[in-house]
């Protein structure tokens, strides 16, 4: 073998040294940002803790919509802007959350009724209208 040959053949040894666990961890962090929940702050009320765990995923942590709602082609609308919840009624909040979107047309909100009872959805309900409001 000559010497040039050796050459390429240590190069391509060590870039698959480098670039296949670069590789694995890169992957690995983009699927652990998409599918892992978002963090639930440790001073979070219950009601908070609820929004975190089954809202602040298409919603954001704050009400603007969350980047992985967009990864993913869906618009949740922006919870703090008053025009995006004004006129909804809170049993139409109250059955969008428990029942989803899709029996009324909006079928990109699921369902959770069967994770959530039906006062933690009204709490839900009142602790989304109040991010609307002015702090």
């Amino acid at each position: 073998m000559t010497s040039v040959a050796h050459l390429r053949v240590v190069r391509l040894r060590w870039l698959a040294i480098i670039a296949g666990p670069s590789a694995v961890l890169l992957i690995g962090s983009m699927l652990a940002i998409v599918f892992l929940p978002h963090p639930v702050p440790r001073n979070a009320t219950a009601v908070q803790r609820t929004y975190f765990k089954y809202c602040a995923e298409c919603h954001g942590a704050d009400g603007r919509g969350s980047w992985r709602a967009t990864l993913f082609a869906l618009r949740p609308g922006n919870l703090t802007n008053p025009r995006t919840l004004s006129g909804l009624s809170d049993e139409y909040l109250f059955n969008l959350v428990k029942h989803g979107g899709a029996p009324i047309g909006r079928p990109g909100m699921p369902a959770f009724g069967y994770h959530l009872s039906d006062p933690e959805i009204r709490a839900v309900v009142d602790y989304v209208k109040a991010l609307s409001k002015p702090r």
